[in-house]
């Protein structure tokens, strides 16, 4: 196991959810982070809980992944404060549900947008931060990446193509010494798509399991990288 070397952090979606857990994790290991998500209260509500932790410093938001130039400048300003970059967590996502018969045009743009080009201006906007700190990029996918379901036709492909997305990238950009992993998680405890977590879903995984995972490949050895990683509950659903 090796030492962290990254001082600072992005973290997309980071307000709630896995990339609130991701930041948590971060920020408790004396990492600088910032979060970013579209809801400006949520952002705001996050980073007061954030800096409580006595950590690293916390810097937050109000932006959403499809604004390209709102995202670039977000994180030109975190990079500025926090004396670089070093790690990119592309965690923003959307997950709307429908059979093709009724998704509308509008709903389906959302999701692609979202959770593809969405993770493009994320990358995009950090890549020179990386490329100057040799850095690490993650992008959340899901098992969703592999598994196909009804209703899943604009979340499926989405996953899908950030899935193919994140190994094209990783191809990119090994050789300008950025490391590049995608996440593949199951079933997650988080509320997504705007249901309570309840005790019903305490079979899903945790947030916290998967802010342990990001730290895991943290302190992997700078010579091995583990593209991808597949995650899933230890027990099906109750």
């Amino acid at each position: 196991m090796s030492e962290i070397s990254i001082k600072s952090a992005f973290v997309t979606g980071g307000s709630k959810g896995i990339g609130y857990a991701i930041a948590e994790a971060l920020v408790q290991r004396g990492i600088h982070v910032a979060i970013s998500a579209r809801n400006a209260g949520e952002v705001e509500a996050a980073v007061l809980r954030l800096s409580s932790l006595k950590g690293g410093q916390v810097k937050g938001y109000a932006v959403n992944v499809t604004d390209a130039p709102g995202l670039h400048q977000a994180v030109d300003d975190a990079a500025s404060s926090f004396g670089g970059l070093g790690l990119m967590v592309a965690n923003a996502g959307a997950g709307i549900m429908a059979s093709i018969v009724d998704m509308t045009l509008e709903q389906w743009n959302t999701v692609i947008e979202t959770n593809l080009t969405g993770v493009f201006n994320s990358v995009k906007a950090a890549l020179p931060h990386l490329e100057a700190s040799k850095g690490y990029l993650m992008t959340v996918s899901s098992l969703a990446g592999k598994n196909a379901f009804a209703g899943g036709a604009a979340y499926n492909a989405s996953k899908f193509g950030l899935n193919g997305m994140s190994e094209a990238m990783m191809l990119d950009l090994r050789p300008k010494g950025i490391k590049v992993s995608y996440l593949m998680p199951g079933s997650v405890a988080t509320g997504f798509g705007g249901q309570a977590v309840t005790e019903a879903d305490d079979w899903k995984i945790d947030p916290a399991d998967l802010a342990q995972l990001v730290i895991d490949l943290l302190e992997m050895s700078p010579r091995t990288l583990p593209s991808r990683v597949e995650v899933r509950p230890s027990q099906t659903k109750k």
